[in-house]
């Protein structure tokens, strides 16, 4: 490497995100980028839920760059490690959503283990060509779920690092494959590896597919709300920017080649969420009507929908000193709010305009 740090050595102050164009990726940089001097460089597909005008507020800030590009070109993540130097990656691309992996699991195979291999042997090219002291330093993070460890009892304990792992969707096979490769990398190879597992995250920005800002969404105008099943599918709520401070905590100080689960404490039946939508949309938008309550429909339970996650975030806790910030109550508030609040981003999404906007900008 030609440059170097004012410290000496060959890293800069800078982390690459994949998939920083999504919800969990996009509130991660505007986190990071408000919260200290660390330059982002962002490389984003920008497949169906990736939104680069999520990030409109820091688009001209000299700090951020982003990149349009797809983790499994391996020249172009090539390029991009060798011209900016970062310190740590940070992978958060990937394909998400259960439904669309029981529809079509060729892109979540593609993207989630194909990709993710392809983005572990351009960084360990990149990272074996630094001196001892920087290969300590560089991380490659990457973000997993708890849908890797299957499906719970009611009574059984919460998910802990240890747990077996037992995916039962096409999803969570698909991150679990990538979280053993990226294990496997660090014991064959040596590369400075972190692993999260996070539980569901709800808030600002995410994609309105998923259960939260979909209920939020047919509720404001009147539509029926669609639970799977008996609606007592349970899941551990976790709000968005809790989630990325504890990203950045592992990021910071986590050990080399652990894993850390990230959850919220917040166990809840999928129709108590549902429930808490319609009581906070008839506070806040009152329709002069029945309760938003009398929307709730419940319809024919998905495939292989795992009954109950849970997950045990003592080790975080007792190792980096994060817990969550928001409890649900408080989360679930701010995230109705800001829907209701962001009208254009929200009929910008469900209109798709957002898409013709991305095909203007970024075609070639």
């Amino acid at each position: 490497m030609e440059s170097g740090s004012a410290d000496g050595t060959n890293m800069r102050d800078t982390i690459l995100v994949t998939g920083g164009c999504g919800f969990i990726g996009s509130n991660f940089i505007l986190q990071r980028m408000q919260a200290d001097a660390t330059s982002v460089v962002n490389l984003d597909k920008l497949t169906y839920a990736g939104n680069p005008r999520n990030l409109e507020s820091i688009a001209n800030n000299g700090r951020y760059e982003f990149v349009h590009g797809d983790i499994g070109d391996r020249t172009a993540v090539r390029q991009l490690l060798t011209r900016h130097e970062p310190r740590a990656i940070v992978h958060f691309a990937a394909e998400s959503h259960v439904d669309r992996s029981i529809h079509g699991p060729d892109d979540f195979i593609r993207t989630n283990v194909d990709g993710t291999f392809a983005l572990l042997e351009e960084a360990r090219a990149y990272w074996s060509g630094f001196p001892e002291q920087d290969r300590q330093r560089f991380r490659f993070l990457h973000v997993s779920t708890d849908e890797v460890y299957g499906s719970l009892g009611p009574n059984d304990p919460p998910f802990r690092e240890t747990t077996q792992y037992a995916p039962n969707s096409p999803y969570a096979a698909s991150k679990a494959a990538s979280d053993h490769l990226v294990r496997a990398y660090h014991h064959t190879y040596g590369l400075p590896t972190l692993t999260t597992n996070c539980s569901n995250n709800y808030g600002p920005f995410q994609f309105p597919e998923k259960l939260i800002p979909l209920m939020i969404l047919h509720a404001r105008d009147g539509k029926p709300l669609p639970v799977y099943g008996d609606g007592k599918n349970v899941r551990d709520w976790l709000y968005v920017e809790d989630h990325c401070e504890a990203i950045a905590a592992v990021l910071r100080n986590g050990r080399a080649s652990e894993t850390y689960n990230i959850g919220g404490w917040n166990e809840k039946p999928n129709i108590e969420i549902v429930e808490t939508v319609c009581d906070l949309l008839d506070e806040m938008t009152p329709s002069g009507k029945d309760s938003r309550r009398s929307l709730i429909t419940f319809v024919k339970d998905r495939p292989g929908h795992d009954r109950r996650y849970a997950m045990d975030g003592r080790k975080i806790e007792r190792e980096l000193g994060w817990k969550p910030k928001e409890t649900f109550e408080s989360g679930i508030r701010k995230t109705v709010r800001w829907y209701l609040e962001h009208e254009e981003w929200v009929r910008d999404v469900t209109s798709g305009g957002y898409r013709q906007w991305i095909a203007m900008h970024y075609s070639s």
